[in-house]
Formats: structure tokens, sequence, C-alpha cells
């Protein structure tokens, strides 16, 4: 018979409310499918843990929860904080995790990667790094967007549509995540080397910890210190972007008239606002592949099989040219909200 997860923290069950509610966090078991049974004779529990719940994760959600419908030896309680800035709440949540003997392995998406690094030091459960890296013994793949790369493709289709609008050296602002934390940090890595080689300049970076508000905030000096305007925003998140995008739209600056915003994250409200004109272009991560690669990566590894230590989920730079193509197939994998 199937072990059944119990409720691991008071936290998840409250974020168990607030997914029902108003689309906070999430704690769900699942257990359905035709894989065959674990060398134990029990399934596989496995405790996802994302960073928040938006759009970008509850693709990331519905791909964990796609592979335990699809094996029945498989269950996943998947939870959540309810910020990014939540750092308390997802330490709570990995040391519960980490400390319950019927949780055979760890998906984590770490708000931070030292800190999670810390906490799986002495564990002997499988661990899979999700979304966001970080270094440990412990960790045996690590599942997400090449980040690096994948915002260095956006920087570069950017800076080429600014140089068509007759732009010669684009001038670029980035607006990230947390200081520190390695997905943001890639992504800024990633931009920059972008931009660089297709031959724009960044003249700011404004850390915003992935906050829409902060970002505005951000916009706004910004927009003081640049009054002859900046050619093109780079945005972490599809979040900040969104907020970008309405702060030049409420200022009525005409000078920003033109700024090319990229968001990152592939979200609906991002390719509903890149459908409609508002946005420039989006680099969607594939989400739900992520979820999926990642709880079939832990399952493979206590199968004893062995997992690569990378395992790219991909993405895709989406703009008015292929918009209408990357909505339909979201469509057509119940993944457009």
């Amino acid at each position: 018979m199937k072990k059944k997860l119990l409720a691991m923290t008071l936290a998840s069950a409250m974020c168990v409310g607030m997914l029902a509610g108003c689309g906070g966090g999430s704690s769900a078991s699942t257990d359905s499918g035709d894989s065959g049974a674990s060398s134990s004779g029990d399934a596989y529990n496995i405790s996802v843990i994302v960073k928040l719940t938006d759009g970008h994760f509850n693709k990331v959600m519905a791909g964990a929860k796609a592979y335990a419908d699809e094996h029945d030896n498989v269950n996943v309680d998947i939870q959540s904080p309810t910020s990014a800035t939540s750092y308390d709440e997802q330490v709570n949540m990995i040391e519960t995790s980490l400390g319950n003997p019927s949780i055979d392995a760890l998906v984590l998406a770490p708000l931070q990667s030292d800190s999670a690094s810390t906490l799986v030091a002495n564990t002997d459960k499988v661990v899979i790094a999700l979304d966001t890296d970080f270094t440990s013994d412990k960790k045996l793949a690590f599942v997400g967007t090449g980040n690096k790369d994948a915002a260095k493709s956006g920087a570069v289709a950017a800076v080429e549509a600014a140089k068509a609008k007759g732009i010669d050296k684009p001038t670029v602002l980035v607006v990230t995540g947390v200081q520190g934390d390695e997905t943001h940090e890639a992504r800024l890595a990633g931009y920059k080397e972008g931009v660089e080689e297709a031959g724009g300049e960044v003249v700011e970076v404004q850390y915003c910890d992935g906050l829409a508000e902060k970002a505005a905030t951000a916009m706004e000096s910004v927009m003081q210190m640049y009054p002859d305007g900046i050619d093109i925003v780079l945005s972490s998140n599809d979040d900040m972007a969104m907020s970008v995008v309405k702060i030049i739209k409420d200022s009525g600056n005409a000078k920003y008239a033109d700024t090319i915003v990229c968001g990152f994250d592939g979200n609906t409200s991002a390719i509903s606002a890149i459908k409609d004109g508002t946005l420039g272009m989006d680099i969607a991560q594939l989400g739900y592949d992520m979820g999926y690669k990642a709880v079939e990566a832990a399952v493979k590894a206590l199968e004893g099989e062995q997992v690569d230590s990378f395992i790219d989920s991909g993405s895709k730079v989406v703009d008015s040219t292929n918009c209408d193509e990357y909505i339909d197939d979201m469509k057509a994998k119940g993944l457009w909200e």
C-alpha cells in the first residue's frame, strides 16, 4: 500500500488555504498512474518546495504533479512560502521535510542558496535543486533553465530590435532580483554578456528583490536619472517587467515611449501584454517541463540510476512574431491561465 503524506508543517497547511482562496502557496499529496513499485514496496514520497506561487511556479508545480499523476509509486507534497522574501518560512519547510523520515527526496527551489547548502549538509535524502541552483555535495542535480544563456538570447534579441529602429548603440537598464540569488545573478550576467556582444551598453543595474513595487520605484528613479530616455529595460522576472511597463505608460514621458521592455518567465500576463503591444518581448521558461523533470530526476536517483548534474528544462524568446504560437501551445497543455 502506498505511503500517504501527512501535513508537514503549519505553514504548509496555511499555504493550502491560500492556494484555494487567493493563489498563495500550496501543499498537496498526489498519487496516481501506472509505474512500478519502489524497492521497498511503498511509494516514493517527494517533498517539492518552491520559492513562491506565481505564473512561473504554477507551471512548475503543475509539471511536478503531472509526473506523480502518471506514476502510481510516486507521491508529491508541494509547498510554497508566501513571498520571495519569506526566508524563515521556507527554512522551516526545508527543515521539516528533511526531518520527516517518511520523505524520501527533496526537490528544492531555494530562496537563499547559501542557506540551502547549509540545511542539506547532513541529510541522507536525495536532493534535487529546482529552478535555482546551490552548491552542495548532497545535491545530485540541478533542474532548471540555463539562466545565463536564456537571458543572453533575450538581450541579443532586444538590442537587435532597438538597432532595427535606427539606434546605433542602445542603452540598457537591468532590473533584477535579490542580490546574491544565483538565478537572478546568472540572468544578470547573461543580460550583460548579450548586450555587450550585440553592441549595446548596460548603463544601470537596479536590484529590486524581484518585487514589482520595488521595480516601479527603481524605474521612477531611473527616469529622473536619465531624462533623455533608456532604449531597453531587461527584467529578470515578469512581475518587474510589467511594473516597469505601467510606470512608463503612466508617466506619459515621450522619451520613454519607445523603450523596449523584456521580461523573463513566460507568465500569462506578460505574453498577453506582448500580444496587445504593451510589452516588447519575454524570455519564457518552460516551467511545466522543469517541474516534471525535477521529480523524474529524484525518482531515477531513488531507483539507483545515474542522473546528469544539470538538466536544462529549456527557454524561448517570445515576441510579436511567435506570440500566438506560444499561446496555442500553452492552451494545448492546459497551462494558459
